[in-house]
């Protein structure tokens, strides 16, 4: 993490009870060090006991994680950032409007056979995480489930997790022709949310960008981009869940610091060699 991205995360940090004289004790190692040692591991899809001897030992940074997880403080960071962001865009910090969608992945051997199905669409055996963003792409709520269970299924659970929340101004979400049903709409109704599905012309063939569709996929290949969610390694559902969102801080954090990867002619003293 670079100092400029650092500083737009440390200005969201939920403070520890310890600082506001609540109880506890202090921690023993930098948040700092902690988030950068969580991060490298989504990013790079290694191994807890492989983390580098650079970041404190990986059993603090797995108990770290496992803290943050108890009082859901990633998801807690990420809704900061994101509010942070969409008002130096000139928007309201809460959206109106959304896209649903899924994304199958293979789990591993230490995956147990309780927390994972086949999904015969995508010829997957694992789990499926399902995201709902706003129209920038940005995460709004994210679900784990079996990847044998369909997706009208699970947007119900999608949408109370996240209305749940005070505050909210969600009132339209674009979705795909699999997002249809009868208990889906009612769902949806309750919360006052609209829903429209955009479909695919007919007679139309190969890749085609589907309005509003497009920036949820768009997410998903964004989240892609950690290794740790290339492929589900974690034994709990709700692990998983926390990897997507510790994928989609690191991925805001870097946008807001301007700190996103570049090809080496577009950074400065990184300039490749001219031929001789």
């Amino acid at each position: 993490m670079t100092d400029a991205e650092w500083t737009e995360v440390r200005s969201a940090m939920p403070v520890p009870a310890w600082l506001l004289k609540q109880g506890g004790r202090p921690e023993a190692h930098c948040h700092r060090e902690m988030l950068d040692a969580v991060r490298y591991l989504v990013d790079n899809g290694v191994k807890w006991m492989a983390l580098p001897v650079d970041f404190p030992y990986w059993r603090a940074v797995y108990d770290f994680f496992r803290r943050w997880r108890t009082y859901d403080y990633v998801r807690e960071l990420h809704e900061r950032l994101r509010r942070t962001a969409r008002k130096r865009a000139g928007r309201n910090a809460e959206s109106s409007a959304g896209i649903i969608d899924s994304q199958s992945v293979d789990a591993s051997e230490t995956v147990g056979q309780d927390s994972r199905g086949y999904d015969g669409g995508k010829s997957r055996d694992g789990r499926k995480r399902h995201i709902l963003t706003d129209t920038e792409g940005l995460l709004l709520e994210v679900t784990v489930t079996t990847a044998d269970v369909h997706d009208s299924k699970a947007a119900p659970a999608l949408l109370e997790t996240f209305m749940d929340q005070p505050g909210r101004l969600l009132k339209l979400v674009w979705v795909d022709s699999a997002y249809q049903g009868p208990a889906l709409a009612k769902a949806f109704a309750r919360h006052g949310v609209r829903i429209e599905v955009v479909r695919r012309s007919d007679g139309q063939r190969g890749f085609v960008v589907l309005a509003r569709r497009w920036v949820v996929e768009r997410t998903l290949s964004w989240l892609s981009r950690s290794r740790r969610l290339n492929r589900d390694h974690e034994r709990r559902p709700d692990h998983h869940q926390q990897m997507v969102w510790w994928a989609a801080t690191i991925r805001l954090s870097r946008r807001m610091a301007g700190d996103a990867p570049r090809w080496p002619e577009k950074r400065p003293g990184r300039l490749p060699r001219a031929r001789a």
